[in-house]
């Protein structure tokens, strides 16, 4: 059974930065890509970045591009999402997925596992 456990959500003022973890455990890490997707309140999830199961390659949608870095760790079985210049609209309940495959996937579809998701409001 394949568990994926998010953290490191909470309330930030405009302007600052978050760094969100996600633990994973099940199967072998390194084989699968990972993903980072968010739903905001009355809205679709959306995909925000992902990364291969080698880390070799990423891909951010435009919203983050310039403030968001994925990254993982396969010794500690863990997907990092660093978030820099966080505006209100980054407003969203953030989820980890991880993917039916090793490459970088984008869309819901691809990926298999979810995890329960973590909380972050930007506000003043």
């Amino acid at each position: 059974q394949v568990q994926l456990v998010e953290s490191g959500g909470g309330l930030v003022q405009p302007g600052g930065s978050l760094r969100l973890s996600c633990a994973a455990s099940g199967r072998t890490f390194s084989l699968y890509g990972m993903g980072w997707f968010r739903q905001a309140p009355g809205k679709e999830r959306e995909f925000v970045a992902a990364i291969s199961g080698t880390a070799y390659s990423t891909y951010y949608a435009d919203s983050v591009k310039d403030r968001a870095t994925i990254s993982r760790d396969n010794a500690k079985n863990t997907v990092y999402l660093q978030l820099n210049s966080l505006k209100p609209e980054d407003t969203a309940i953030y989820y980890c997925a991880s993917s039916r495959e090793i490459g970088v996937r984008r869309t819901r579809d691809r990926y298999d596992y979810w995890g329960q998701g973590t909380q972050v409001t930007v506000s003043s």
